[in-house]
């Protein structure tokens, strides 16, 4: 990525974080700016404005933690160094959640999408696949979401903008015969990046997670060590709902990985925080906007950069 293109993104980022930037930062520079002293009463509104920002209860108990600890070892002289104090512990808990991508060049690769439906998982694999190919991958679509018609149509599509070969079969096919073809096809001649599509919602909850297991044993057998990732595809407008899903397919299933979407269009972004603190899954991939070059790898210190810069004083 050239430094241009480095900071269109990093514009788009501070850009789609405003809606959390005026929720979080707005109220706690009210807060610590009508401040004389910092005592009780500024913690218990520091609280309440980070719980409401959707930061979570275990970050928020444990900034205001360290916050009275510094303040008995008289490290915090005046309210204004609270600021200061919260960008630096979101980007240390932020910085542990960041895990590049890395994908060995010359191999078959797979990557298991998962995610309920609504999330954009299948733009988002669109998006992924224009990265990847940008960066030199050859990658193939596989579209095992074989309940819904028009989901297949809808990465049909994708795939022919992007310029990528689709593997597909007829709509209320078996998801696991069509993984187990794309395995083959790709093993016959086909290197590079596969990623798979996959079902966000069957009738209940158990049939989705064993529909899931399922196609991972296919793969596991048809091709050893696959899938190499299970990117879970979150939406950062339903906040508290979006750490809920990734236990769930953590538990379930397993995730590698996660890509949190649309967070230029919410005031949770704050979720973020709350994900990297108590799921403790690498965050792989942020998306900013509807473009296909809006889907970049998470980086803690641009997300930390562009929530704290339009208030930095």
């Amino acid at each position: 990525m050239d430094q241009d293109d480095k900071r269109g993104f990093l514009d788009r980022l501070k850009s789609g974080l405003a809606k959390t930037r005026k929720l979080l930062l707005t109220d706690v520079d009210d807060i610590i700016l009508g401040s004389k002293e910092i005592d009780q009463a500024l913690f218990d509104e520091l609280e309440e404005a980070l719980i409401m920002a959707d930061v979570g209860p275990v970050f928020t108990g444990e900034l205001i933690s360290s916050l009275k600890d510094r303040v008995r070892r008289k490290e915090l002289g005046s309210p204004e160094i609270l600021r200061r104090v919260l960008r630096e512990t979101m980007r240390e808990i932020l910085l542990r959640n960041e895990a590049p991508f890395r994908i060995p060049p010359g191999e078959i690769h797979t990557i298991m999408i998962v995610g309920v439906n609504g999330t954009g998982k299948t733009t988002t694999i669109a998006k992924l696949a224009h990265q990847l190919k940008a960066e030199g991958h050859a990658v193939t679509l596989v579209a095992a979401d074989t309940f819904r018609a028009a989901a297949i149509e809808q990465l049909e599509a994708w795939a022919k903008r992007v310029k990528v070969p689709l593997i597909r079969q007829a709509s209320n096919a078996d998801p696991a015969a069509v993984v187990f073809d794309a395995i083959r096809t790709v093993k016959a001649g086909r290197k590079g990046v596969v990623i798979i599509d996959t079902a966000g919602r069957l009738h209940t909850k158990v049939n989705l997670m064993e529909e899931l297991k399922k196609m991972r044993r296919i793969m596991g057998r048809e091709l050893p060590g696959a899938p190499h990732e299970v990117l879970l595809v979150l939406d950062a407008t339903t906040g508290q709902n979006a750490i809920a899903q990734a236990r769930m397919f953590k538990d379930e299933i397993g995730v590698t990985g996660l890509i949190l979407t649309k967070l230029d269009g919410t005031a949770k972004g704050g979720v973020v925080v709350r994900i990297a603190k108590e799921l403790n899954i690498p965050l792989r991939y942020i998306g900013v906007g509807e473009q296909l070059e809006d889907l970049r790898p998470f980086r803690a210190e641009e997300f930390v950069e562009a929530l704290f810069a339009q208030n930095d004083r």
